[in-house]
C-alpha cells in the first residue's frame, strides 16, 4: 500500500512538470507571435525614405608657384662692427736728477708801469704880509638887529647865532658873505649875509709898504625873538 502511494506521487509530480513546462513553451510561443505582429504593424505605418550622402566639399587649388623670374631676396644682414679701442700711451714721468739744475718756475709777466701823476697846480701865492689890519667902520652890533627879524622866522619862532666871514676889499666894502655856523634856520642866516653886505663898512687892511690890501673878517650874529 505505502509503495502505490509512493507511485502515484511521483507521477502527479511528473504531470504536473509537464504541464508546467507546456504551460511555459505556449506562453513564449503566444508571446512571440504577438510581439512579430505588432512590430509588423508599426513597421509598415512607418513612412520610408533614402538618406543620401552629402555631396564631398570642393577640392581647393593650391595656388601658383611664384615665377622664376622674381626671386624673393633674401633679408638684408646688417653685420655689427664694435668701436676700435685706441689705447693711449701714458709717458712715464721724467727722472729728476738732485745733480741736474732745475729751470726756475716760469714767473708771471711784470705789470705795466703805472702812468706818471699829473703835474701838482702851482701853489697860490702867499698871501701878502699884514701889517695893519682890517678893522670895522662903526658898531657891528648895528649892522643886524631884531628889528631886522624875518616875519616867517618870527611866526616859526626861530632863534639862533649866526657866523660868518667877511671877504673885504681894498676899499673896505664886503665882496662876499659865507656862513660859517647855521643858526639852525636857514631864513636868518641869509638875512644876516643880505644885510651884512649892505651895511658893513672897513677901514681896510694894509701891507708893510703901505698898500691897502684885501683881507677877510670873521664875526657872529645872535638873533633873538624880541619880548614886546
Amino acid at each position: 500500500m505505502a509503495y502505490a502511494d509512493r507511485n502515484v506521487a511521483g507521477s502527479r509530480v511528473v504531470a504536473i512538470v509537464v504541464v508546467a513546462v507546456l504551460v511555459a513553451v505556449l506562453g513564449y510561443v503566444f508571446v512571440t507571435g504577438l510581439a512579430m505582429k505588432y512590430i509588423k504593424e508599426k513597421t509598415e505605418e512607418l513612412d520610408v525614405f533614402d538618406v543620401q550622402d552629402p555631396p564631398p566639399p570642393p577640392e581647393e587649388v593650391p595656388p601658383p608657384p611664384p615665377p622664376p623670374d622674381s626671386p624673393v631676396p633674401p633679408p638684408p644682414t646688417q653685420v655689427v662692427t664694435p668701436p676700435a679701442v685706441v689705447q693711449v700711451p701714458v709717458p712715464a714721468p721724467p727722472i729728476q736728477s738732485t745733480n741736474v739744475p732745475q729751470p726756475p718756475p716760469p714767473t708771471s709777466p711784470p705789470a705795466p708801469p703805472a702812468p706818471p701823476a699829473p703835474p701838482q697846480p702851482p701853489a697860490p701865492p702867499a698871501p701878502p704880509r699884514v701889517a695893519k689890519k682890517l678893522t670895522p667902520r662903526g658898531q657891528p652890533q648895528s649892522w643886524v638887529t631884531n628889528d631886522d627879524y624875518p616875519a616867517a622866522a618870527l611866526r616859526s619862532e626861530s632863534e639862533g647865532t649866526t657866523g660868518v666871514r667877511l671877504d673885504v676889499d681894498a676899499s673896505g666894502k664886503v665882496s662876499n658873505c659865507t656862513v660859517t655856523s647855521s643858526s639852525g634856520s636857514s631864513l636868518l642866516d641869509n638875512t644876516a649875509c643880505s644885510l651884512l653886505r649892505r651895511r658893513a663898512r672897513f677901514n681896510p687892511a694894509e701891507d708893510a709898504s703901505g698898500n691897502k690890501i684885501p683881507a677877510s673878517w670873521p664875526g657872529r650874529f645872535t638873533w633873538k625873538m624880541p619880548t614886546n
